[in-house]
């Protein structure tokens, strides 16, 4: 099982950020002891005074292959999920700062919160899935796929140039703007939108 995650894949978060708008997706993973499942609370990590939420789509891959062609990619999508991208920015911005990769400050324990998934029938389409996230009660992230620089067709097929896919894998799809720091003590709750109206699929307290 690999989690494969896109940076920078909403043009609104690279700005927020002062990140160039990439001219092709940016990968980077998390081991599979990032994960953070069935709404376990999530403990602040000793190493960092700024730690953020990024809230994301997830894929959760349902067939191996490589080399995917455009025209198929989007039958690897077994469900669709939402999960946290949990990232200590002030660690990340001295490794960037060093030209040094972002793994300390991105794959750490418990950083890839995941929620539930959802079968692809109780959406209203891929093409652009809703979603939002609400710390303390207060929507701070809300997003549309439909304004992904790349989708996950886009993804899949550039990612399975690298990596084969594998059934059970997840990829984090990117987080739109809105991106913002927690402390202990914060609720986090995200929300999918089905046919069916909003749907609560992700659970996170942080201590």
């Amino acid at each position: 099982m690999k989690i494969i995650c896109i940076g920078r894949n909403y043009a609104a978060h690279a700005k927020e950020l002062n990140n160039p708008v990439p001219a092709q997706p940016v990968v980077f993973m998390k081991p599979a002891s990032a994960l953070l499942v069935n709404r376990k609370p999530f403990y602040f990590p000793e190493f960092t005074k700024d730690l953020h939420y990024e809230a994301e789509i997830v894929l959760k891959i349902g067939k191996n292959g490589r080399h995917v062609q455009p025209e198929f990619a989007l039958d690897y999508i077994q469900e669709v999920g939402l999960g946290i991208d949990f990232t200590a920015r002030d660690l990340q911005s001295e490794l960037k700062a060093k030209g040094q990769p972002w793994e300390l400050a991105k794959g750490f324990d418990g950083s890839a919160v995941i929620g539930d998934f959802v079968s692809l029938d109780t959406l209203p389409g891929l093409s652009n899935i809703e979603f939002y996230l609400e710390k303390n009660g207060e929507r701070v992230q809300h997003g549309f796929s439909k304004d992904m620089l790349f989708s996950f067709q886009d993804i899949i097929c550039f990612v399975s140039q690298y990596f084969k896919l594998q059934m059970g894998d997840y990829i984090y799809t990117g987080t739109p703007a809105g991106v913002g720091p927690v402390v202990v003590g914060d609720e986090l709750r995200g929300f999918l939108m089905t046919k069916d109206g909003a749907k609560k699929v992700l659970a996170c307290d942080i201590r």
